[in-house]
């Protein structure tokens, strides 16, 4: 009897130990020795998805894997999507990752002011994008950062982003002041688009817009730099110094040989630009020019803006620019 007792004594230790060893594996240390990204297709069983956690080195055993998720895993099931797998990250973990969706987030940016030919290629160099998109319509696309998942085309991500700007435009517009130029959302993204490029400074932007709204009410060419500048390059830095040739070309675009808007935007105009010229700063200015700190001082008479683009020459001067 003593003896069956030991053997009965026994065999439960063992029991206990091989449960230990098993909990172990579950909720312990996983062998992966970096981090680690693992891609789940779309449609993956629990099987599939243990192969391909497997394959990576973030689990020692697909089958295991699938054994121990169905005794202690819960009912939840798995989603696909690319997972970042932290170095010895457990079994459990992981499980709880991919049951919880927490898939890896990559972004495309496009910042204020981008023209369209930059968004391209944004969005051709995105790794792990798939397909090819156009060049998008100039003004069609609000500057965001963007998320997107491995194996997503870049169409996806473009409608997304066009989807924002008309979002955007149209919500903007039914809140526009009776102070805004512009006569058509369309309008608005053109005169928005030179208000970004004419201003890098957040608390200028209702200013310059105001600029270039008293300049469109009093038929006065609004002599726009980068309207110029935007037929010889599609928004790309041109790098040198503007031609008076170029000053005087008749192309739809620049603001120096015709009064009133291009004929389109001449880059993707974030939010606030968009918001400033649908509700411009209350100011009779007509001119403005660069006041040697970044930002711009602003004149409402030809006499005063004469004499701020003297000062602004003398500041050049002295900094050996001229």
């Amino acid at each position: 009897m003593r003896k069956i007792g030991c053997f009965g004594l026994l065999a439960a230790l063992a029991v206990l130990v091989g449960l230990f060893a098993v909990m172990q594996s579950w909720g312990g240390a996983g062998p992966a020795p970096t981090n680690l990204s693992v891609l789940v297709p779309t449609g993956s069983s629990l099987s599939r998805a243990a192969g391909a956690l497997e394959k990576a080195g973030a689990i020692r055993s697909a089958r295991r894997f699938v054994v121990l998720s169905k005794l202690f895993g819960g009912s939840e099931p798995i989603r696909a999507g690319e997972y970042r797998i932290p170095k010895g990250l457990s079994q459990s973990d992981i499980l709880k990752l991919l049951q919880g969706g927490k898939t890896l987030q990559r972004f495309v940016t496009v910042p204020e002011g981008w023209p369209s030919v930059m968004v391209h290629d944004a969005l051709m160099k995105a790794p792990q994008l798939t397909g090819e998109v156009p060049v998008p319509e100039e003004g069609s696309v609000l500057p965001d950062s963007y998320s997107y998942e491995r194996e997503g085309t870049r169409q996806a991500v473009l409608d997304r982003m066009q989807a924002a700007m008309t979002r955007y435009v149209a919500a903007a517009w039914e809140k526009r002041k009776p102070t805004t130029a512009v006569s058509t959302p369309q309008q608005a993204l053109i005169l928005a688009s030179i208000v970004e490029k004419e201003t890098g400074k957040a608390e200028e932007r209702r200013m310059v817009a105001a600029v270039y709204s008293n300049r469109l009410k009093q038929g006065m060419p609004l002599q726009a730099d980068p309207t110029t500048i935007y037929p010889i390059t599609k928004g790309r830095p041109l790098g040198r110094r503007i031609l008076r040739s170029e000053l005087h070309a008749k192309n739809g675009y620049n603001t120096y040989a015709m009064p009133g808007l291009p004929v389109g935007p001449i880059a993707n105009p974030g939010r606030a630009s968009i918001d400033a010229v649908l509700d411009p700063a209350p100011s009779n200015a007509l001119y403005f020019v660069a006041d040697g700190t970044g930002g711009h001082v602003f004149a409402d008479t030809l006499p005063q803006h004469n004499a701020n683009v003297a000062k602004w020459y003398a500041i050049r001067r002295a900094r050996g620019e001229m």
